[in-house]
């Protein structure tokens, strides 16, 4: 029987509230090895990851260089997957050297523009290089947008309000749009107009995305990630709501990820195309 060797991981963003999961999530993972962990912090350059995870000694550096990390994993033959948690700035950049060194991004940093996904997409393909882009890693979500699918059949009109921490860079959220688009592909324009609507204040009645379906976001401290899609109808209102209480709800589908884009060669975007 053939023993497979542990995924080799990298880490990007590996200091952060999402990286630090990871880190100690991979660390648990027998099929797993983390071999980097890179972070912009200068105050943190150096520092044992697993310390600053709070998982213990892992003896792995942290780096503040990526390019030079995935270059050296590329030069050593592990083409390994690289975990993203970063910025909506620095994302497709990211994303884009980790294939060109070979190694697989799974991305968890929202913010990327359409234009930009197409970009990567066609960038993966020429090199037959896997990636996965995932709006949200929790599963508890996608069964949510899958619901909402199933609602939609029956209800036309629809908002989507989206919560999150006031540390969050980028508005709406990557799954509240990903949710958005979802119900859009069915082919069916949402909320036909009852009114002329006025704004008096700009922005009141949230982004409007395609097929005329809105999308509100709050941004407070003590949030962390929290989703309701609202069907309304004559006499009834149906709400499908997601909460999280710990970031540890996401683990599961980065790991599942993570196996899951060795084997692939081409870009592919949403958790729900692996499950």
């Amino acid at each position: 029987m053939t023993v497979q060797a542990p995924i080799p991981v990298i880490v990007n963003g590996a200091a952060g509230k999402m990286g630090r999961e990871v880190i100690k999530a991979i660390a648990q993972a027998d099929d797993m090895t983390l071999i980097g962990a890179i972070d912009r912090n200068p105050s943190l350059t150096g520092q044992d990851v697993g310390e600053v995870a709070g998982c213990g000694a892992l003896e792995i550096p942290i780096l503040p260089d990526m390019e030079a990390t995935c270059a050296m994993a590329a030069q050593e033959k592990q083409l390994p997957v690289m975990v993203d948690f970063t910025h909506p700035k620095s994302v497709y950049e990211n994303v884009r050297a980790a294939i060109a060194y070979g190694v697989r991004p799974v991305v968890g940093t929202t913010g990327l523009s359409d234009q930009q996904l197409q970009d990567l997409a066609d960038f993966a393909d020429k090199a037959s290089t896997g990636c996965l882009v995932i709006p949200n890693f929790s599963i508890g979500m996608v069964l949510l947008q899958q619901a909402a699918i199933q609602a939609s059949k029956y209800f036309d009109h629809v908002e989507i309000l989206e919560l999150h921490h006031d540390q969050k860079a980028d508005a709406p959220s990557g799954t509240a749009i990903k949710t958005a688009q979802m119900l859009a592909e069915l082919g069916k324009s949402f909320n036909p107009p009852k009114v002329t609507e006025t704004e008096t204040i700009a922005g009141a009645r949230g982004g409007l995305a395609d097929e005329n379906i809105r999308i509100h976001s709050i941004r407070l401290p003590g949030l962390i990630a929290h989703q309701e899609v609202m069907f309304g109808a004559p006499g009834q209102v149906y709400t499908l709501r997601h909460d999280t209480s710990d970031r540890v709800c996401y683990m599961p589908g980065v790991l599942l990820a993570i196996r899951a884009v060795i084997q692939l060669k081409s870009l592919v975007y949403g958790l729900e195309k692996i499950l």
